[in-house]
């Protein structure tokens, strides 16, 4: 069976066997990227589980950034978006990672097409050349040579179009179970999960005195609206004894006018009594 694939393979041009040896390419590179990349993500899990002090220092440079800017984020808010510092740092530090990573997604995709596109070149060059052939004119024995050789190099179309077809599927299904048994994106997600719990441990630290700060903060307004309240208050009392004050001063007032007005008519009688001699 080997022979025959190889006697096959034989009759494959050159740009047949640069589509065949593009996806074998795609194979190969798929396989490596995916075994690359399970291997750098156990070694951040690795990384994330043996560092337990919230002080210490991961070995992986990004691991560090993605702390540092938690922290950071933590003393200037509440509220930290953990998740986004850390997509954004996989964005700008793992970039080679998530390229590797889309290439493995579209591994399978690719040699299925690659496949395609040899089997669609095959059938091409088969069928034209079987047209050529039964065009061609000449005597019986040059007819003769004529259909051998026609016929050989029709089969090398045929050979073009059903060994990249044969390729293309075997590569689509190794990519499709590696990927099934290996899934790197999973294992992206995993990582990122864990070191979403490792932030909530390692920046504790950090959060504590920022919530003793706002704890204080609060406690000091606290103080301030209850010592405005006093005053509000005093204010009151003072304002209704001010209150007070203008209604007694307004009957002080009124009485008084009534104890001139009753002076003044007093006086007025008084002075009508008198003798006509003592008025002057």
């Amino acid at each position: 069976m080997t022979s025959t694939m190889l006697a096959g393979l034989s009759l494959i041009d050159s740009t047949g066997l640069a589509i065949l040896a593009t996806t074998v390419t795609t194979l190969v590179l798929g396989i490596v990227a995916n075994l690359w990349l399970r291997a750098r993500y156990a070694a951040l899990e690795k990384d994330l589980r043996r560092s337990r002090d919230p002080e210490a220092t991961f070995s992986h440079a990004v691991l560090n950034r993605i702390v540092l800017d938690a922290r950071e984020a933590a003393q200037r808010s509440r509220e930290v978006n953990t998740q986004a510092m850390i997509e954004d740092r996989f964005q700008s530090d793992l970039r080679t990672m998530l390229f590797a990573e889309r290439f493995v997604r579209s591994a399978t995709g690719l040699v299925i097409i690659l496949g395609l596109l040899g089997t669609f070149y095959g059938l091409t060059l088969s069928i034209g050349r079987i047209v050529h052939l039964v065009a061609a004119e000449g005597g019986a024995t040059d007819a003769a040579l004529g259909v051998s050789q026609g016929l050989t190099h029709a089969l090398s179309g045929m050979a073009v179009a059903f060994s990249n077809s044969l390729v293309g599927v075997l590569s689509a299904v190794i990519l499709t179970i590696l990927g099934v048994l290996s899934n790197v994106s999973d294992r992206r997600t995993a990582v990122m999960i864990q070191i979403e719990t490792t932030l909530d441990r390692v920046c504790g630290g950090a959060i504590e005195p920022a919530m003793a700060g706002l704890g204080g903060a609060v406690a000091r307004l606290d103080g301030a609206v209850a010592r405005f309240e006093s005053a509000l208050q005093a204010f009151a009392t003072t304002t209704r004894d001010f209150h007070e004050f203008n209604a007694h001063l307004k009957d002080n007032v009124q009485r008084l006018s009534l104890t001139f007005a009753d002076l003044s008519d007093s006086l007025k009688n008084h002075i009508g009594v008198l003798p006509p001699g003592r008025k002057g």
